[in-house]
């Protein structure tokens, strides 16, 4: 959240981020807001001096014996309290008011960040792995067919039990995602000095807001008990989105300390969205669901240090694809595609063999986005109050939040089925995956069970 006297101080700026971030919110209203609060707090101050300064003479004139005259200053003292209980009560709507209004500004982007209006103004900053891939069968089987032809992949009765969007895992492919995630867990703790974090899955409302999800993200979210169309209370709960919104809200209200900083948090958790198919290929298959697993890494540092974190957050997150052997590309986000609340985002790619896609890379198949790594600066620890203490002696200041993802799971398997496909339609295991998944080298799929079978 901006605070109130950097919207005041730097309307220009805020206007920008709006513009340039597609973002439609009342600027003027929210500056008119403010300078009614201010007029207000300014007289009310005046009266209640004015009132002290009776109350002091109410004494006095009782001891000189002029009661006609402390009668007065007593009325008039009672007027100037009403006068100031009115004014404390509008300025108290107008706080509410402008307070609210506050939540629907953006972070203005970094003066760095590509200024443009879509996903077609991103800017390529990396391609890794294209010099030397592997032979790939002809044609490369989309994972989806391949998935199911293996029984490793079951939609169909995913969607029976769920409702669309939704899938089940099955055998080698259950092995598959829960060896990523052990894998991405290690390298994250072992190499990179991540503390591990297992969230609480339901959320309440006063952390979505402290993240950024709400107000603006309440229809992509699921709630428990309740329509997303009814209003809510801080304490009303809703599945989490991403692991960032329980591991950053962890210090909400709080005040850490110098020497505890940087906190460095990685937690797995599957996670929930409405949202889901966009257009072509991505309906089909795991590339876009409502639940998916995820490593998400969540950092807490000094203001000084936020953007040289912010590209050892990206090179963490592309380790884990180097690891694999998983060709990719790190995009830096243009300010109309990056997000409400980052001030500098980079998406990292995974190529994805199997459908021909015409925003795909020169050697067919299409990009999947499997990681944002995003400095928020201190927008998030605004709206979470989370702040630190540079030195003992010191006044408390914001603190600044980064996140990515180590990276999203099932776009990761849909790069391993289609990339480390074989020709009889088998999948070799990356081998640092391997060891998790019991010393297996490939995945050869099983048999299907159920009468359904008996007329193939």
């Amino acid at each position: 959240m901006l605070s109130r006297q950097f919207v005041r101080e730097n309307p220009d700026e805020v206007r920008r981020a709006l513009e340039t971030k597609g973002v439609d919110a009342d600027l003027d209203r929210i500056l008119e807001i403010d300078e009614e609060w201010r007029e207000l707090k300014a007289t009310g101050d005046d009266l209640r001096r004015q009132r002290n300064e009776i109350s002091s003479e109410i004494g006095e004139l009782k001891r000189e014996g002029k009661e006609a005259e402390a009668e007065d200053a007593i009325e008039r003292s009672a007027e100037l309290k009403a006068e100031i209980d009115e004014i404390e009560s509008r300025a108290e709507e107008l706080e509410s008011e402008l307070e609210a209004a506050l939540l629907e500004l953006p972070n203005p982007p970094h003066p760095d960040a590509p200024v443009g209006d879509s996903e077609a103004d991103n800017l390529e900053a990396e391609r890794w792995g294209f010099d030397d891939l592997r032979a790939l069968p002809d044609p490369v089987i989309p994972h989806y067919d391949l998935g199911e032809e293996l029984e490793i992949l079951d939609f169909e009765r995913g969607a029976k039990v769920s409702g669309g969007g939704f899938y089940f895992a099955k055998g080698e492919g259950a092995q598959l995602e829960h060896a990523l995630v052990q894998f991405m867990l290690e390298l994250h703790r072992e190499e990179h000095d991540y503390t591990d974090i297992f969230p609480p899955l339901p959320i309440n409302s006063a952390s979505m807001r402290g993240t950024g999800q709400f107000p603006k993200f309440v229809e992509d979210a699921y709630r428990l008990g309740g329509a997303n169309d009814e209003p809510y209370d801080d304490d009303d709960l809703w599945l989490l989105p991403t692991a960032e919104v329980p591991v950053t809200n962890m210090y909400r209200d709080e005040i850490l300390l110098d020497r505890d900083l940087p906190i460095k948090h990685q937690a797995y958790s599957p996670n929930f969205r409405r949202e889901a198919g966009e257009h072509g290929t991505e309906t089909r298959g795991i590339a876009r669901v409502h639940q998916f697993n995820k490593v998400e890494m969540v950092n807490f540092v000094r203001p000084e240090d936020s953007y040289d974190r912010l590209e050892g957050l990206l090179s963490e997150a592309t380790a884990v694809l180097e690891r694999l052997g998983l060709p990719y590309r790190v995009l830096e986000m243009c300010t109309g595609d990056m997000g409400f609340t980052q001030a500098k985002k980079y998406d990292v790619e995974v190529w994805a063999p199997g459908d021909d896609m015409t925003d795909g890379p020169d050697v067919g198949g299409r990009w999947l986005e499997v990681s944002s790594v995003s400095n928020f600066e201190d927008f998030q620890a605004r709206r979470a109050g989370i702040q630190y203490r540079p030195e003992q002696h010191e006044s408390a200041e914001y603190i600044h939040t980064l996140n990515g993802s180590g990276v999203a799971i099932p776009r990761v398997v849909v790069a391993i089925l289609e990339y480390y496909q074989n020709e009889d339609g088998t999948v070799d295991v990356p081998e640092p995956l391997q060891p998790y998944m019991g010393g297996a080298e490939r995945i050869e799929g099983q048999s299907s069970v159920g009468e359904s079978t008996l007329g193939e």
